[in-house]
């Protein structure tokens, strides 16, 4: 690839260097304010509490969002499903403590305050919204019953207590009822309830025994539930010392109601979770009496983030720009900061209702993208440096010839046991990061104790990325004064041309598959071949053809409603198990088969093709908003989580696919390779570098760039 400087004359041109082109402040909790009533359950995100209203199952509406608070859960890592349980698996694989491979959707099984309305001498049970509207910050419901308006704010605020704030058009009183917690896998409650007429709060010790497998391949056992010790505080606006019922069940289970008034002043109601009972308290009923500040807060904070920590983004179809920062939103509104054992930085999660915490593949790509956020220390440091836990305490899984592989998620004090290689991406990704700060402590705690330990005796490998990981080891040795380190990786693979090309040529076209690379013997044909277009290495003969042979082939390729599909359709007529029909289309293949052509420079190629995508995925043309789905069936169906920051590449095709955008603080250099789709007049996209914002703008005419500071060079790629 040849690079040219930027001039102030020809096809590109530099204006203002030195002038700091942030963008103007954007409302963008209002501006992805959207309809989700019938559509999708509700979502909400603070620390380390999350909040799912109602219940859908894979898309499927099982229950309606209702009044109150249906499902507030607190979720800090303490365990990966509803058991705690420690594993009895002897070494480096003892997963231990939290670890569950049953009921990770512990939420659907609580049942916290929902609310009925009391009109004209009938009881209305739990009513459903007529509107249901979702942002970034909080979600607003609309109940119209009997000529009367109910409208509901919900929100988590700053100290992840949950309130909801309710308004009447005329007095009305509303009924709430809950229970302690008790899931489809308990075995047993030692709950207690305590009313606190003084506080006007009602306090829960949780406790009980669940079933729970801890280890792979092991048998069930019981042990104590994820919230066993912990404290369930609710709280409202108005007494209901006079109006509160508790009864205990059978099982155990503490029951709970109340009513309250409700008029066009308002009634809030809240809830709260802690292992300190005094903490719980404190924090319900300080959201509950400042929830018109702590909602304020909370809003302003969201736009701050999409306003100040990630780069703007500007087409002429406000479907693409919408899509963009909703995968922005999600993809902030999952970070977690615990404090706590393996849990000692910040980082991003993949989804509310599958297996909250940081996937080991899913971080292949959310590191990277962690990499393009303002304050890197605090959203890009962590996604790398959490698994460190894991390897510093030896929780790997090793193999005879020296292969050392991490779990697939991780917790306080837990992991999955389910182990793979992609670890070995992460090192791009940390290195990526580096490019983007020139902190070399960082690095040092990349690799130094992490990478050098899980990679010593033998490297994993993920879609043919070997050479550029060693490479990248032996700059890391450099640069943190390990020097010794460099022969060594040096020894660990053959670097000369000839066997570099010789390993991806012997890949091509195998199993009698023509224009293909690494075809499988079974013929099941996925993605993944396509990943390999990543590596540097990868000859472009090879992705041209492939390319044009395979993406756009819609009779047996990769092409099926939009492109890609996860299995061609040549394999589809082979491989149709329940599974293969589920994950018909899925996001990370999608990033990872995209990415490879725009690092082929296959520019006009990749961009029709990410525009097919993200247009067909990533925006329902009947609702008229964007989504994140897990996956689509290969029907088209809607499949598997809703929220899922599995779509988190997508943002990556965004900036460094369409935008063709990289940059090194440590060389002082940004590099532009564009790829403005053919569909659209013009682009712009304005990103924090160095501590300033610069300014690039695309059109048929060229490239304009603002805001780069004079001892920087500016360079396109052609």
């Amino acid at each position: 690839m040849k690079y040219f400087l930027i001039f102030l004359t020809g096809l590109f041109s530099v204006a203002n260097a030195s002038a700091d082109e942030k963008p103007e402040y954007t409302d963008y909790c209002k501006q992805l304010e959207h309809e989700i009533q019938g559509r999708k359950h509700g979502f909400l995100a603070g620390n380390v509490t999350y909040y799912v209203g109602g219940f859908h199952a894979s898309w499927n509406l099982i229950e309606d969002e209702t009044i109150g608070l249906t499902h507030p859960i607190h979720h800090d890592l303490r365990s990966r499903g509803v058991g705690r349980l420690e594993s009895q698996i002897p070494g480096a694989e003892n997963t231990g403590v939290g670890n569950d491979f049953s009921g990770w959707e512990f939420y659907k099984d609580t049942r916290v305050l929902y609310g009925s309305v009391m009109l004209n001498g009938e009881e209305i049970k739990t009513p459903k919204p007529t509107s249901m509207l979702w942002r970034p910050d909080k979600m607003i419901c609309v109940y119209e019953l009997d000529g009367v308006t109910i409208r509901e704010e919900k929100f988590i605020a700053a100290n992840d207590a949950a309130v909801s704030v309710i308004t009447a058009s005329r007095p009305i009183e509303l009924r709430f009822e809950g229970h302690s917690f008790y899931h489809r896998n308990s075995v047993s409650s030692t709950a207690t309830i305590q009313e606190q007429p003084a506080n006007n709060v009602i306090a829960i010790l949780e406790g009980g025994e669940v079933k729970s497998i801890p280890d792979p391949d092991r048998s069930e056992r019981i042990g104590p539930h994820v919230y066993t010790g912990m404290t369930t505080v609710v709280a409202s606006s108005h007494d209901f010392a006079e109006s509160v019922t508790t009864r205990v069940d059978e099982r155990g289970v503490q029951h709970y109601s109340f009513t309250v008034p409700c008029d066009q002043n308002g009634t809030a109601v809240g809830w709260a979770m802690h292992d300190d009972p005094l903490k719980a308290v404190a924090n319900v009923r300080k959201a509950v009496k400042d929830r018109a500040r702590m909602l304020k807060q909370k809003t302003l904070e969201m736009n701050r983030l999409l306003n100040e920590e990630v780069p703007w983004f500007r087409c002429p179809d406000k479907r693409f720009v919408e899509t963009y920062y909703y995968l922005w939103a999600l993809y902030l509104m999952y970070y977690i900061d615990v404090g706590e054992g393996w849990e000692q930085e910040s980082h991003t999660q993949t989804a509310v209702n599958n297996f909250l915490g940081m996937h080991r593949y899913d971080a292949a790509f959310q590191i990277k993208v962690g990499a393009w956020t303002r304050d890197k220390a605090k959203f890009a440091y962590g996604n790398v440096l959490t698994w460190k836990h894991l390897t510093e305490n030896h929780r790997f899984k090793e193999l005879d010839n020296g292969i050392r592989m991490l779990s697939d998620n991780k917790g306080r004090s837990w992991h999955s046991g389910a182990y793979g290689g992609e670890t070995s991406e992460h090192v791009k990704g940390a290195w990526q990061i580096y490019e983007h700060t020139g902190d070399t402590e960082f690095l040092r705690k990349c690799y130094e104790g992490h990478f050098r330990t899980l990679f010593w005796n033998r490297l994993t490998v993920f879609a043919m990325n070997s050479f550029e990981v060693y490479e990248i080891l032996e700059q890391m040795a450099t640069l943190t004064g390990n020097d010794k380190d460099v022969g060594h990786w040096r020894e660990m693979y053959r670097r000369e041309p000839a066997h570099i090309r010789r390993m991806f040529a012997d890949r091509w076209e195998v199993n009698g598959i023509s224009n293909f690379f690494a075809g499988p013997r079974d013929g099941m044909m996925m993605t993944n071949s396509f990943w390999a277009m990543r590596s540097k290495y990868f000859p472009k003969e090879y992705a041209e053809k492939m390319v044009q042979a395979w993406a756009f082939n819609k009779e047996e390729g990769f092409y099926g409603d939009f492109f890609p599909l996860a299995m061609s359709k040549r394999a589809m007529q082979k491989f149709k198990t329940p599974v293969d029909h589920s994950f018909g289309y899925t996001p990370d293949t999608a990033y990872f088969t995209l990415d490879g052509m725009f690092q082929q420079g296959l520019s006009k190629e990749a961009a029709e093709l990410t525009l097919n995508h993200i247009r067909n995925y990533n925006w329902s043309d009947e609702w008229n908003v964007p989504v994140a789905p897990e996956a689509y069936r290969r029907n088209g169906a809607l499949f598997g989580d809703q929220y899922s920051n599995f779509n988190a590449g997508k943002i990556l095709l965004y900036l460094e696919g369409l935008a063709g955008i990289s940059y090194s603080v440590q060389e002082r250099r940004i590099v532009v390779s564009p790829a403005l789709p053919k569909a659209w007049e013009w682009m712009e996209v304005r990103l924090p570098v160095d501590g300033q914002w610069i300014r690039v703008r695309y059109s048929p005419d060229g490239i304009e760039s603002k805001g780069v500071k004079s001892n920087w060079k500016l360079l396109t790629s052609s």
